[in-house]
């Protein structure tokens, strides 16, 4: 069907000995029949169908592709459209389908999205590289992970796994605040704070899983547990009372970055 078009769009043209100014009028008069010809025989786009990509970068995949209702099909540069989707910061790998008359197929991988970070009052998702993702808004990811603090996009990835694998300690974590660039202060949901070495934090944890299984320490909460010295474990109760803290509510960016700042004190 295609090649009886291009027969159709150019019938009528004799052999044409031609300068280079008429080679190249001739080519586009060509090209201008073929795609009229195309277009009249329903070859349009009419649909892009976006597959694979979260609401939120949808748009952005959609803008960087620059297909328009009632563009050509047949001379689309695949190729190209592939190059710009692929530029999008969502997104991993691509694959476009042409599928004739009147349909085109975006198919994307997107980049894993690791955590928010936070520095200063500037949140960002990032991936497990520690790359931020630009199209990504933090307020559309309410449930990942928060990482406060110079460096923390660098070094989340070990520790977020480390915490997973412990789902009563993950479960009332509220951010991992980066100290000095060197280690990590995990915030809990209920106020308290757990100080991790710089070196062998996992070692620490361990200790950690120790302690709460002899005492339910996770489960009856705390001030402040001190793992930073490998020989002793520093616990500080909540006051005398008992008194549980306020009850959780989403985290004060200013209040995280002074974090960011103070915890090692």
């Amino acid at each position: 069907m295609v090649w009886g078009l291009v027969a159709a769009a150019t019938i009528g043209f004799g052999f044409v000995l031609a300068t280079s100014d008429r080679a190249e009028a001739l080519t586009g008069e060509v090209d201008g029949r073929l795609t009229a010809a195309t277009l009249n025989a329903g070859f349009a786009a009419r649909t892009v169908e976006v597959q694979g990509a979260t609401p939120s970068s949808r748009a952005a995949i959609l803008a960087a592709a620059g297909v328009r209702p009632g563009d050509p099909m047949l001379t689309l540069d695949l190729a190209a459209l592939r190059g710009r989707v692929e530029g999008v910061g969502t997104v991993d790998r691509v694959r476009v389908v042409r599928l004739l008359p009147d349909t085109l197929v975006i198919s994307v991988t997107e980049r894993p999205r690791l955590a928010v970070w936070q520095r200063g009052a500037v949140l960002s998702v990032i991936d497990p590289t520690g790359r931020v993702i630009r199209e990504a808004s933090a307020a559309d990811f309410p449930n990942l992970p928060l990482v406060v603090g110079v460096g923390a996009e660098t070094g989340a990835t070990a520790m977020l796994e480390q915490i997973a694998r412990r789902p009563r300690l993950s479960a009332q974590v509220e951010a991992l605040v980066r100290v000095d660039g060197r280690r990590w202060d995990l915030r809990m949901k209920q106020g308290g704070l757990i100080q991790l070495p710089a070196e062998q934090p996992e070692a620490a944890l361990i200790r950690l899983d120790t302690l709460d299984r002899g005492s339910r320490l996770l489960e009856l909460g705390f001030a402040r547990v001190d793992l930073r010295n490998p020989e002793v474990v520093s616990v500080r109760p909540r006051d005398a009372e008992g008194a549980v803290g306020p009850a959780y509510s989403p985290p004060d960016p200013a209040i995280l970055a002074a974090a960011a700042e103070a915890a090692g004190g």
